[in-house]
């Protein structure tokens, strides 16, 4: 039985190492983009359902890290304070998981790209989404619908999640803390619902095996960089991110069309 990582080519296989070197990167930058920068990386030379394969296990360890870097006590903590957005969710996600093998691959791109690039380039602008404490809490459960929803079909939740903590007036610390802890139990859903699926299976296992220590180098850089920003460009970088990641997949979709 070939594995997808074995048919790569030397030059495919170096190239996908080096995207989960940079996605690792960017990760400890800034707490997120890491699934963002793998599916955009690997669907250059792999098909959108084995890119999101390649993402899943780099994914759940580095959140793992970042999640519990501060240790245990905190994190439960960032649960308790984020549950609505973490019910909502792992709900939505569960079931949007199982539209990958019937989805269009443009459709995975053009679905999450559009709305990343519109949320950052108006934040950036000023106009950035707040929650009011009235609204804080259907606010947090439709972000965590929508963070659910893209990370089931395209294993990128992050643009929703960084939405709802800057909204939500959240500091750096914190909201590294919160997306490691976000993001790491949204990774063991997404692990148990492409088991289900069939887009993790015996082939593409490897791949995504392949990839992790690369993309913790990265993180661990990412990290060191990261201790060094203060509130205001931490801010400013996330945002820029986040619009560059959003440009792009909107151009990998409309490749795809």
């Amino acid at each position: 039985m070939d594995t997808v990582f074995l048919a790569l080519s030397l030059w495919g296989a170096v190239f996908a190492v080096a995207v989960a070197l940079v996605a690792g990167v960017i990760k400890g930058l800034v707490g997120f983009a890491m699934p963002m920068v793998l599916i955009a990386g690997l669907s250059t030379i792999l098909p959108p359902d084995l890119a999101l394969a390649g993402l899943i296990l780099p994914t759940l360890l580095s959140n793992l890290w970042q999640a519990l870097r501060q240790g245990v006590r905190a994190a439960l903590a960032s649960v308790a304070r984020f549950r609505v957005f973490l019910i909502a969710g792992g709900a939505v996600m569960a079931v949007s998981a199982q539209l990958v093998p019937v989805l269009p691959p443009a459709a995975m791109f053009l679905i999450i790209g559009p709305m990343v690039t519109l949320y950052a380039a108006s934040a950036l602008s000023g106009r950035g989404l707040r929650l009011g404490r009235g609204a804080g809490g259907r606010g947090e459960a439709a972000l965590g619908a929508l963070a659910g929803f893209c990370g089931g079909i395209s294993g990128v939740w992050g643009p929703p999640t960084v939405a709802m903590l800057v909204a939500r007036g959240t500091g750096k610390h914190e909201q590294m803390r919160v997306q490691g802890m976000i993001y790491g139990l949204g990774s063991v859903l997404l692990l148990v619902s492409h088991l289900g699926s069939g887009v993790l299976r015996a082939e593409t296992l490897p791949l995504s095996l392949a990839l992790v220590p690369s993309a913790l180098a990265g993180m661990a850089l990412g990290f060191r960089l990261q201790d060094r920003l203060n509130q205001a460009t931490f801010g400013r970088i996330t945002l820029w991110v986040l619009l560059a990641a959003g440009l792009n997949l909107t151009r990998l979709g409309l490749l795809l069309l």
